[in-house]
């Protein structure tokens, strides 16, 4: 769920001059020379090396000495090692990049910088203490809580890049990174300012990519997000990318102004409080061929008035364009994914996150101009989908009203976000809703608010039906009015069931939802993950890269 933001400018790189998927820029050739450690290799022109790879070891020990070296456009490879980068520790941040996330165990402030690692699985990021005891190490001794500031752990976070244009992270893994009482509990994070309310941030790419946790000592120093981008825009591509162990969320869009411009395809989300969360982000998001298990909600995408703003989470095209794949209004699209056994109650959970209906492979609260089509929800205990309002009781942020925003206002529940004009169309359902509670089914929708255009279901496959049970008759066409709201009169078992999941309200006779007994980690399943084929691929020829391809 989201986090505050608030607000600071930078100018925008033009669109020549910005990554778009693994697409290069103009590289520089200029050779890095400083924070070398011993130098047996020659480097490259645009190509800093980190490590010992097959034997030749490059000019640098450390990411963050390569990474401070780095021109616009030069290249950082590193070799399969296990890394406890420490720039939070060594120079902590001052209270304005406190304040904004601009802290990190590597922090990346130079734009078209490309990191990336020689394995996956075996490059590894690690926010534990250098101890000798493994790496990603499960022992209480060997975690780091980050530098203290005003008399607190801050925490840390693994890869940060900050306020830099054009930058991509690949094929490697971070672990344990913690939080405290700064933004902090991330892996990567491409962050624009975080709390700025404005983009900092332009251009980013993510791939082979991997974000967990092996160590729990209680929600108030878990991990937080996996993966994860803030005050950022596009073009932006995550592939192939995986994250567990998350108590908010295994990967995170957000505070995005509404323009977010990713496309996720690959990704791989389990044993999190939320697989993906997204507060306020809309416009062209589009996830794709993706698998999301295990969690306590597999997906959830809501507005929040004090929250990444502004409000509402809105999935209408930019400059109200026309999707290529919807041929709508509709440019955020969920397409062509698998949710299945989001029925995990004991994964780590903190705050709003915390409340995600457990049981459930994908939530929008109170979302606007969403489309879902062409996925497979299977195996999830209280409901394959659900469509629901969001209550926000927290003061309207960053001059925001609620009215101005489109939420209502109800007494108890604060301002109060439907779900309007979204699409679900043509999914397939199994063995959903097996808790066996009332409205447990395939899919449910639950309004409050006539004043709103009508969602519509059409093409799906429902063998455990919906809630109310004649939606796809009722409601089978898109763009149209609302004749009103249903909570409290055909869907008023929906709305009190989904209260009893969350924990907004108390629970009616014999409800039945699992309770935790436990934070269980999800080990990390690397031989499931598959390494970049060739890490050379684009790369300028260098010690480790011979006819574009590792020595």
């Amino acid at each position: 769920m989201g986090k505050f933001q608030y607000s600071r400018g930078r100018r925008a790189l033009t669109a020549t001059t910005v990554v778009a998927g693994a697409a290069l820029l103009s590289v520089s050739t200029m050779t890095a020379t400083s924070g070398a450690s011993g130098t047996t290799e020659h480097l490259s022109s645009g190509v800093l090396l980190v490590g010992t790879y097959k034997g030749h070891t490059g000019q640098y020990s450390s990411i963050q000495a390569a990474v401070d070296a780095a021109k616009p456009g030069q290249w950082i490879l590193v070799a399969p090692g296990d890394y406890h980068e420490n720039d939070d520790m060594v120079h902590p941040p001052s209270s304005a990049t406190l304040r904004h996330g601009g802290f990190g165990g590597v922090l990346i402030t130079t734009s078209n910088v490309h990191l990336r690692g020689m394995n996956r699985n075996t490059t590894i990021v690690d926010g534990t203490a250098p101890n000798g005891n493994g790496a990603c190490s499960t022992k209480p001794q060997d975690q780091r809580y980050g530098p203290v500031v005003n008399g607190s752990a801050i925490g840390q976070n693994g890869i940060v890049v900050y306020e830099a244009n054009g930058v991509s992270v690949d094929n490697l893994t971070t672990c344990n990174f913690l939080s405290g009482s700064g933004d902090s509990g991330n892996g990567v994070w491409w962050n624009g300012g975080a709390g700025t309310a404005t983009i900092n941030l332009h251009g980013y790419e993510g791939s082979y990519l991997s974000a967990t946790d092996t160590f729990f000592n209680g929600e108030q120093t878990a991990g937080t997000y996996g993966i994860f981008s803030s005050d950022a825009a596009g073009p932006a591509t995550w592939t192939n990318i995986y994250a567990s162990n998350q108590n908010d969320s295994g990967m995170y869009v957000g505070a995005c102004q509404q323009l977010c411009g990713i496309t996720i395809s690959g990704a791989w989300m389990e044993n999190n409080a939320l697989g993906y969360s997204g507060t306020n982000s809309g416009g062209a998001i589009v996830i794709e061929h993706s698998r999301f298990d295990n969690n306590e909600d597999g997906l959830d995408t809501n507005t929040q008035i004090n929250g990444d703003p502004p409000a509402p989470q809105n999935g209408a095209c930019p400059k109200n364009g026309i999707s290529p794949i919807t041929h709508t209004h509709s440019c955020w699209v969920v397409m062509d994914n698998i949710f299945d056994h989001n029925n995990n109650i004991n994964t780590p959970r903190a705050g709003s996150a915390a409340a995600g209906p457990t049981g459930t492979g994908m939530t929008i609260s109170g979302g606007t101009n969403d489309t879902v089509m062409n996925n497979t929800f299977e195996d999830n205990g209280a409901w394959g989908l659900l469509f629901v309002p969001y209550p926000d009781q927290d003061s309207p942020g960053s001059g925001q009203t609620c009215a101005g925003t489109g939420g209502h206002s109800f007494p108890g529940l604060g301002c109060v976000y439907d779900a309007k004009n979204d699409a679900m169309i043509n999914n397939t359902f199994s063995h959903n809703g097996y808790f066996g509670n009332p409205t447990n089914s395939d899919f449910g929708e639950l309004t409050l608010n006539g004043d709103r255009i009508a969602n519509c279901f059409k093409g799906n496959t429902t063998p455990d039906g919906t809630f109310p049970s004649n939606l796809q008759a009722t409601e089978g066409t898109c763009g149209v009015k609302a004749t009103g709201g249903n909570a409290l009169t055909v869907a008023l078992p929906l709305y009190e069931q989904a209260l009893c999941d969350t924990g907004f309200g108390s629970c009616p006779a014999g409800s039945t939802y699992p309770k935790p007994t436990g934070v269980v980690l999800a080990p990390l399943p690397t031989s499931q993950l598959q390494t970049m084929p060739n890490p050379c691929k684009g790369v300028p020829a260098n010690a480790w890269c011979k006819n574009g391809s590792p020595i």
